[in-house]
């Protein structure tokens, strides 16, 4: 079993920055994936970022967000900035690993204008 939590959610101004930790339950070298979605009221969920051996973000964050790993701590990072509103949402850690899919349950972004 993979436990996924999630961190550093908050309230900012547009233009702000945060990041969100997920810390796993275990190594995050034996995940063939992970990544971050995110969720709103008023949008589909959507794929953010994912980090394999390579990092990919959605058309949406690209330049603002980075996506990270810290072996040593099991830790993947979602650093943010320049947020802009539409980036408020629920923002969901995932990983993968052995056809198995893991959630975290999730830590609330809210950008005010």
């Amino acid at each position: 079993q993979v436990q996924l939590v999630e961190s550093g959610g908050g309230s900012v101004q547009a233009g702000g920055s945060l990041r969100l930790s997920c810390v796993s339950s275990v190594s995050i070298g034996t995940l063939n994936v992970m990544g971050w979605y995110r969720q709103s009221p008023g949008k589909q969920r959507e794929l953010v970022a994912t980090i394999i051996s390579s990092t990919n973000y959605t058309d949406a964050v690209k330049g603002r967000f980075t996506i990270s790993r810290d072996y040593a701590k099991n830790t993947v990072y979602l650093q943010m900035s320049n947020l802009k509103p539409e980036d408020t949402a629920v923002y969901y850690c995932t990983a993968g690993r052995y056809g198995m899919d893991y959630w975290g349950k999730g830590t609330l972004v809210t950008v005010s204008s």
